[in-house]
């Protein structure tokens, strides 16, 4: 199958008019005239995904997180970014990235999370366009604890940490998601009477400020996100062969409990 058709697979719930305006969502590698017959899935493209991609015969890696950011001004393998960049060039392989456009489909990121954890008819939390935008807000078909909804969290989003402030409400049932660093909607979340914002990547003071106002919940940034390879699997044309990055990890580690 050509890539222009895969591509077309995905762009046709997130098209890259969606994409945020500092973001590099779409091709990075490749040519979309080439044929593909085996994908890789993944959030990140690190170099132990691309060498996952060549011992596995595929042709095409699709992830969520884009491999380039900014402009490269050498490809003399000096950065991690320059070796995938000229390993894939070489071994042939087409790398394309979805991201922001992923991030701002309702159905997308944000959505899968509802999904997991329990929220019915959900809705975009920040518009961007009519239909589009960052995060979600929804409601759980019923009140429910602060502890018993941290648990929900931790085992249905596969979460080996969370960490979180205390809103001012024992029970909680309208929640507001962001995936991926969302902490900046923090203030939106409240304006529209979220009981909680879940989210990742914050910082000391943000849940300082959101104490006793929002049980602000945050989880680790490739825990919220790597559900998108699935969201990719459920796109792509089943004409293609796909498969889930098992070199696909989060970079940080966590002390485990003894």
């Amino acid at each position: 199958m050509l890539l222009r058709a895969i591509i077309n697979s995905i762009e046709s719930v997130a098209p890259l008019s969606y994409q945020e305006e500092w973001d590099n969502s779409g091709m990075q590698v490749g040519d979309p005239g080439m044929d593909v017959r085996a994908v890789l899935l993944t959030t990140d493209v690190t170099e132990s995904v691309v060498d996952e991609a060549i011992m596995r015969g595929c042709q095409l890696i699709i992830s969520h997180h884009p491999l380039l950011f900014h402009g490269l001004k050498q490809v003399c393998g000096q950065t991690p970014q320059a070796r995938c960049v000229e390993k894939a060039i070489r071994q042939g392989i087409a790398i394309y990235s979805s991201h922001t456009a992923m991030d701002s489909y309702l159905h997308g990121v944000s959505g899968r999370i509802a999904e997991r954890i329990g929220l019915t008819d959900y809705r975009i939390l920040v518009e961007n366009g009519e239909g589009y935008g960052l995060g979600v807000i929804g409601e759980l078909s019923e009140p429910i604890e602060q502890e018993e909804l941290l648990r929900r969290i931790k085992e249905r989003m596969e979460a080996p940490w969370i960490r979180y402030t205390e809103g001012g409400k024992e029970l909680v049932q309208r929640i507001a998601i962001c995936g991926g660093s969302g902490a900046e909607f923090t203030e939106v979340a409240i304006e529209r009477g979220a009981d909680v914002y879940l989210t990742a990547d914050c910082k000391y003071h943000e849940f300082q400020a959101a104490a006793g106002r929002i049980m602000l919940v945050d989880m680790d940034h490739w825990t919220s996100e790597h559900f998108t390879r699935d969201i990719f699997r459920e796109l792509l044309p089943k004409e293609v062969e796909c498969m889930i990055s098992e070199a696909d990890v989060s970079p940080i580690k966590w002390e485990i409990e003894s």
